[in-house]
């Protein structure tokens, strides 16, 4: 009979020292399973919408003399408010220091610099912007976690794909860089090809299909090598989308492949032969084969 799989033990949970009024504070800013916890995110998120909105307009020269003064005040009603937010975040954590170092503490810190260093430093107040990063939080306030699953899905396709694009992009470098210079040699400054540079920034507009048109060739030479590179450009669109497409198709199949049958838990070992969860068999052993 084949051995059965051993239990897996729930991890024991870490030990919570925080005060009664830290936790109740805890559950408002990071729990969702209350309606005032989820009516404060989702009035979080707004504000955030809000505040990028301002900065925005606050750009518009023609608005500056009108609504100027009002949008620093906004600024700064917003800049008080995500500070609150985040050191409530902090002081109710479990694991402050986890907390600050994780992907929404860096983004929540990064939301509120700019403004106090626009005190000292002229124009970082536009880097706000930053905190559109953090309506990121909509995925979490949705439970729309499906979606930050296929988001590692294309994760792990690129990333298994990183040889095959690579390889691609030193190719288009390659010829951008020789169309570039043939350009040069044959139009040269006369028709705007200035420095070999130059030639091969116009070799990136044309052979990417952009086509601004500031540079364009006037010999009868030079408009046949355009014309060869933009048929190479036609031909050079669809290999990184076929690279991306095939990595994506080995990537689901290994997720259906590894994934248990009875759970649906991903993640297991390469070499698993039980889901570590319910235990159940991962995948039918291969059948023995004669000598």
């Amino acid at each position: 009979m084949p051995a059965q799989p051993e239990p897996t033990l729930p991890k024991p949970a870490l030990p919570d020292h925080r005060s009664a009024w830290r936790r109740r504070l805890g559950d408002l800013i990071f729990g969702l399973d209350t309606p005032l916890a989820r009516a404060y995110d989702v009035a979080l998120i707004a504000t955030i919408g809000l505040s990028v909105f301002s900065v925005m307009v606050e750009t518009v020269a023609s608005l500056q003399p009108v609504f100027g003064r009002v949008l620093r005040d906004l600024e700064w009603i917003f800049t008080v408010a995500f500070t609150l937010d985040y050191l409530g975040r902090l002081i109710s954590a479990r694991r402050p220091w986890h907390y600050a170092r994780s992907f929404y503490g860096v983004v929540d810190l990064l939301s509120i610099l700019p403004s106090y260093l626009a005190l000292f430093f002229f124009g970082t107040q536009y880097l706000l912007v930053i905190r559109v990063l953090r309506v990121l939080r909509l995925f979490r306030v949705f439970k729309l976690t499906r979606y930050l699953s296929e988001a590692d899905l294309l994760g792990e396709a690129l990333r298994a794909s990183r040889a095959k694009i690579t390889v691609f992009m030193v190719t288009v470098l390659s010829l951008v860089l020789v169309f570039g210079t043939l350009m040069y040699l044959i139009e040269g400054p006369k028709h705007g090809f200035t420095s070999i540079p130059t030639s091969v920034y116009w070799a990136v507009v044309t052979i990417s299909t952009v086509g601004y048109g500031d540079i364009s060739p006037q010999t009868p030479l030079g408009k046949l090598v355009a014309s060869v590179a933009m048929l190479f450009g036609y031909g050079i669109i669809a290999v990184p989308t076929g690279i991306v497409t095939a990595g994506l198709v080995r990537a689901q199949e290994r997720r259906r492949l590894d994934a248990c049958p009875q759970c649906g838990l991903t993640g297991h070992e390469p070499d698993a032969r039980h889901c570590k969860r319910c235990g159940a068999l991962l995948r039918p052993a291969a059948p023995e084969t004669e000598p």
